[in-house]
């Protein structure tokens, strides 16, 4: 299952996107915000990221203005990386190489139809894991409050 969420500036995009999941039988979980009215992006992002860490949902979209508000606040919940991407090749590369558990979007900067690609790559690419594994590992040392050489 996917976790969907956004604040009021990405609420389209989060709309556009149910519709792909639906259109293509994925399963997800809404966790707001539920209409376009003003609601804060750390909000959405904790949410959200829960649902990831407690494992009711293997992975997450956010969605405000730029995807940067949003993505930070993400990055704040232990055991989340999250990106900010607005092009495929970060997509693809934040799952193959970095491990992204939450990919984030901007209403505001992209369209739609990139969207939906960035959401794709995203959800189809595998973690290649090796060289790349040890970096998640100091990601995760840094979080720890752990010394990384």
């Amino acid at each position: 299952m996917i976790a969907l969420g956004s604040d009021h500036a990405g609420f389209y995009l989060k709309e556009k996107i149910k519709k792909y999941f639906e259109d293509k039988g994925i399963e997800y979980k809404d966790y707001g915000c539920y209409t376009p009215e003003s609601f804060d992006y750390a909000i959405a992002a904790k949410r959200v990221c829960d649902g990831v860490i407690s494992g009711e949902c293997e992975r997450a979209i956010l969605c405000c203005g730029t995807g940067i508000g949003i993505s930070m606040a993400a990055n704040k919940v232990k055991g989340i990386r999250a990106a900010a991407c607005t092009n495929y090749f970060g997509a693809k590369y934040t799952r193959a190489h970095n491990d992204a558990n939450v990919l984030c979007l901007g209403e505001r900067v992209i369209g739609e139809g990139i969207a939906l690609e960035l959401v794709d790559v995203f959800l189809n690419t595998e973690f290649e894991g090796g060289r790349h594994q040890r970096r998640i590992d100091q990601i995760a040392a840094i979080e720890n409050g752990e010394e990384v050489e």
